[in-house]
């Protein structure tokens, strides 16, 4: 005979597999349209080709192209003639609600 414990711990245990199964799924799907994004240069029809989309926005894309350092280029103490620069990340919140519960936006 099983028991009521032995029960609850199979029962939990699917749950969690299931959670972690959809959670997986999800990032699966999210990681599947990453990599089938188009490959577009940095050129000067890009502005154009922007314009034209829905909503001005371009999802999932990989721009390629030469990118020049604004002061100067990073060089790596570790390997040399690598060189790098910094990219700047622009954060936009699409919407703020005040959570009551958490007392947050």
């Amino acid at each position: 005979p099983i028991t009521p414990g032995e029960l609850l711990c199979l029962g939990s245990s699917l749950a969690f597999s299931g959670l972690f199964y959809y959670l997986y799924r999800k990032k699966a799907r999210v990681v599947a349209r990453i990599q089938e994004a188009p490959k577009l240069q940095v050129d000067d029809n890009l502005p154009a080709l922007v314009s034209a989309a829905d909503g001005r926005c371009l999802p999932y894309v990989a721009l390629e192209g030469i990118v020049l350092p604004a002061k100067a280029a990073l060089t790596s103490h570790y390997h040399e003639g690598l060189q790098g620069v910094i990219q700047k990340l622009l954060l936009k919140e699409h919407r703020l609600i005040w959570n009551a519960l958490a007392r947050s936006w």
